[in-house]
């Protein structure tokens, strides 16, 4: 053989060996996941919600000419089929990028400088581990980061900074929920915090029953679209604002619009925020779309039991970060069985409490507008897995049926769905009225025969 040719052979037989040893002696793959990016933008500030599959040290810090703000995260790869969202609010456009040493670089673009902060939040209930970074004024970068659910914070080293007794009451009791004006819009007036007593409270609490009210889709993802171009995340937000516009006319009732413009919120960012606006029911409002241009109708949904489940087996698995059921019943100090069997318990009733508000929802609907489906329907829908917080799915009507939607882009349309979704929810309420709230004293006095101030003006 010749002798270059041999020395060749063995060069490349030598080099094949070294790479296959390579992952054993240190070089191995990163371990933590980039597992979704979300971004909001609401009150003038922007929140972008980077979530891992575990925390892992960090870096932020920002950069001039032009703006930005960069996270290098360590020992981290972007996740398969992850999307990168488009910029909205302060944000012009998001990058990320593969840095040496395993790290993974994810670029904010700012339009225009501002205050910026990020920090890790780790993983509690049904949310896995985030950095949040939040771009805006000095008040909204504050209350994002006073609204933090966990007791801790992990500071930009990854390592958990301990909290203030006053900053641990704070993150316990959720974010202040911002009231819906008029127009569906969030005000930095009405942002200020307001005291809402627990669902706990003593009965002659006379507090108001908060729906959460959530139009689905935003932002970059529009949903369905009918066949002249309506977007469904456009028609679902204006049903959205007229009902919460309604049910902020009731005495005894106030809404939280969990997205109030046009911009994508992840769904189980959707639950958290109902979370912390500490809701009474949460109602998801969609238009449906099928193939059979013919089908039109509205329908509603509730959580299926085989994903409530599911659920339950998450919530367990993360019971040592978990927030408290509503109640303050706590999972993290009981033992597995117990709490297994509490988590149990407030799941039966909360699916129990979600079939018969939506039952009366669906009544209501059957009024007013076409109904495709009679009955409500079970399906294992994300929005819906909440354990405790009474939980529906709207599907308005089918976008994909010409007439439905053209009768979708009007406004009168519009607020008669909405007014037939009020009509259900506080027909509900009437019935099933939680402690501590208005419904509660006027229907202990309707029943002890004692003429009560009424529910309506």
């Amino acid at each position: 053989m010749n002798k270059k040719l041999f020395q060749k052979g063995m060069l490349l037989k030598t080099s094949l060996a070294i790479a296959a040893l390579l992952p054993a002696i240190g070089f191995a793959a990163p371990t933590v996941t980039l597992q979704s990016i979300g971004i909001t933008s609401e009150n003038g500030g922007t929140r972008v919600v980077l979530e891992t599959s575990s925390i892992t040290k960090s870096n932020y810090f920002t950069l001039a000419k032009p703006d930005r703000v960069v996270i290098d995260l360590s020992n981290t790869r972007l996740g398969k089929g992850v999307r990168v969202p488009a910029g909205i609010g302060n944000v012009d456009v998001i990058r990320t990028g593969a840095r040496p040493n395993d790290t993974l670089r994810v670029v904010l673009e700012l339009k225009k400088n501002a205050k910026s902060r990020g920090e890790w939040r780790p993983a509690f209930a049904d949310v896995g581990d985030q950095y949040i970074v939040a771009i805006g004024s000095s008040s909204f970068v504050a209350a994002t980061f006073a609204a933090q659910a966990p007791a801790t914070i992990a500071s930009s080293s990854g390592a958990p900074a301990k909290k203030s007794e006053a900053e641990v009451a704070i993150a316990e009791k959720g974010a202040p929920a911002p009231k819906a004006s008029a127009s569906g819009k969030s005000s930095a007036k009405e942002t200020a915090p307001r005291v809402v007593t627990p669902r706990h409270a003593p009965l002659d609490g006379d507090r108001d029953i908060i729906v959460a009210v959530d139009a689905g889709h935003g932002g970059q993802d529009p949903g369905a679209i009918g066949r002249n171009g309506t977007m469904e995340k456009d028609v679902v937000l204006a049903i959205a604002r007229a009902l919460a516009k309604r049910i902020d006319q009731e005495p005894g009732m106030r809404a939280y619009l969990v997205r109030d413009d046009d911009y994508f919120v992840v769904l189980r960012d959707r639950m958290r925020r109902a979370r912390n606006a500490k809701a009474d029911i949460f109602v998801s409002v969609h238009a449906d779309s099928i193939r059979n241009r013919a089908i039109t109708g509205a329908s509603v949904y509730v959580i299926s039991e085989g994903a409530a489940s599911s659920e339950a087996a998450r919530w367990l698995a993360e019971r040592e970060n978990a927030a408290d059921l509503m109640g303050g019943v706590k999972l993290d100090d009981k033992d597995k069985s117990l709490a297994s069997v509490l988590l149990d318990l407030s799941q039966t009733a909360n699916i129990s409490a979600s079939m018969t508000a939506a039952e009366r929802v669906l009544e209501s609907l059957d009024r007013a507008v076409n109904v495709r489906k009679t009955k409500v329907q079970q399906a294992p829908l994300v929005v819906l897995k909440s354990p405790d917080i009474p939980s529906m799915l709207v599907e308005t009507a089918y976008i994909s049926n010409p007439g439905e939607e053209a009768r979708l882009k009007t406004t009168k349309h519009q607020k008669k769905v909405a007014e037939a979704i009020f009509a259900g929810i506080h027909s509900y309420f009437e019935a099933n009225p939680p402690a501590g709230t208005r419904f509660a004293q006027m229907r202990r006095s309707q029943l002890a025969g004692v003429p009560g101030s009424p529910a309506t003006p």
